[in-house]
């Protein structure tokens, strides 16, 4: 098949760890690459952003991504890109008439309305996968969050009318139904994890030294949602029953540039109110050659923001053979089975994250049967080649017009 990904602004060549830049670009590039190495003829359109990209660039495993012109070349917030979507849209339609795809899968809503504009002419089928809904971020962010006015408005007409809505989770499902999107309307493919890279057991990749005899790790992009305060603040509930812990952030600049890092500000103040300064270390941005020997060196990873559409790290842990503590939400009600892979506890409470933590890390027999059981899902669940079997049916399905059953994927 010819499949072309719209990804307007993740593209699978951008270094992780960027406010806009996380779980929705890993997604895209190992969907693509394992498409790909299946034979598919795959294309992922990405707004050009410097004026130094070349057109086309080659990925190793065959895909070809297209930097396409809308808006100045230069970086910009994603919630300042829907001005230039229908230019991006006109662009594709373009692409599009002279090679035309068989299926069209769009990622994040901005994608899924310049996707819709491209296709629209040729009959093109659109699959939509939304990474994140904007009723979920309005809900929990309220007057902070940023997204432009007609979001939500855009997204319900995007599951109302595209082809096939491919969900990563089944709390997706329950949020679209509500927005009047109908269930037999929706496939749920998760999100997945190299399970060769990360792995329990691995020659390569370098930790840091532990200071502590416990460790903590939460890793992700450094952004307020993803909950880094909720884990400090359980460190210090830990430090004052007397365990010997020490909690490691990975992600966001590199070190040297954490001092100005707004975000990193805001954490060390947090550490220093629960007295925990000591304990904690922000990595800043990790090389991802190092990123399994970094999950392995913890002894639990703590995944607790307030809300998480699907969410990475956890499979990363699991895949690890590591136990993972997350907050009882969206993607992680489906990748974390609660009292076998890890534990999920309410979200907003440090308390409950510092009970759950002190249990798992009293416990040395539980992590490692925890770690057994997480790895067994992943290979189960959550490798790249199911998620590609997954959407590539949907794929197909749509393409020749036939109806796509609602069950997980």
């Amino acid at each position: 098949m010819r499949i072309a990904m719209v990804s307007e602004h993740a593209s699978p060549l951008a270094a992780l760890g960027g406010p806009d830049a996380g779980g929705q670009n890993v997604y895209v590039a190992r969907l693509s690459e394992e498409l790909s190495t299946r034979g598919h003829d795959v294309t992922v359109y990405t707004r050009r952003d410097s004026r130094r990209l070349p057109e086309r660039v080659r990925m190793p495993g065959g895909t070809t991504v297209v930097h396409v012109p809308a808006g100045p070349p230069e970086p910009l917030p994603k919630d300042e890109l829907f001005p230039h979507m229908p230019a991006f849209g006109a662009r594709l339609a373009r692409a599009w008439d002279d090679e035309r795809p068989d299926a069209v899968h769009a990622h994040f809503w901005m994608s899924g309305m310049a996707a819709r504009i491209g296709a629209h002419a040729q009959g093109i089928p659109v699959v939509q996968t939304f990474h994140a809904l904007g009723t979920v971020k309005r809900r929990h962010q309220g007057r902070l969050d940023t997204s432009p006015y007609e979001r939500i408005g855009v997204e319900r007409h995007l599951g109302r009318t595209c082809g096939r809505v491919l969900a990563t989770c089944t709390d997706e499902v329950y949020e679209l139904a509500d927005m009047g999107v109908p269930p037999q309307q929706v496939s749920v493919v998760p999100c997945g994890v190299d399970v060769e890279h990360f792995h329990p057991q691995g020659p390569t990749g370098t930790a840091p030294a532990r200071e502590r005899r416990r460790r903590l790790l939460a890793t992700g992009r450094l952004v307020p949602r993803k909950g880094f305060d909720q884990a400090i603040r359980a460190l210090g509930a830990l430090v004052d029953d007397g365990p010997d812990t020490e909690l490691l952030i990975a992600g966001g600049p590199e070190a040297a540039l954490l001092d100005t890092d707004p975000e990193a500000e805001r954490l060390w103040h947090i550490a220093d109110r629960a007295g925990v300064r000591d304990r904690v270390r922000l990595l800043g941005a990790v090389d991802p050659a190092d990123m399994p020997a970094l999950v392995r060196s913890a002894d639990v990873v703590l995944c607790v923001p307030a809300y998480e559409p699907f969410g990475i790290v956890p499979l990363e842990a699991m895949a690890c053979g590591v136990p993972v503590l997350a907050t009882d939400v969206g993607g992680h009600r489906d990748t974390v089975a609660d009292k076998v892979t890890g534990r999920l506890v309410p979200p907003g409470d440090p308390g409950a994250v510092a009970r759950a933590a002190r249990g798992l890390l009293d416990d040395e027999r539980l992590r490692r049967r925890m770690g057994r059981a997480g790895r067994e899902r992943v290979l189960a669940r959550f490798t790249w080649q199911r998620v590609a079997d997954g959407a590539e049916q949907v794929y197909r399905r749509v393409a020749v017009g036939h109806a796509v059953p609602s069950e997980v994927a």
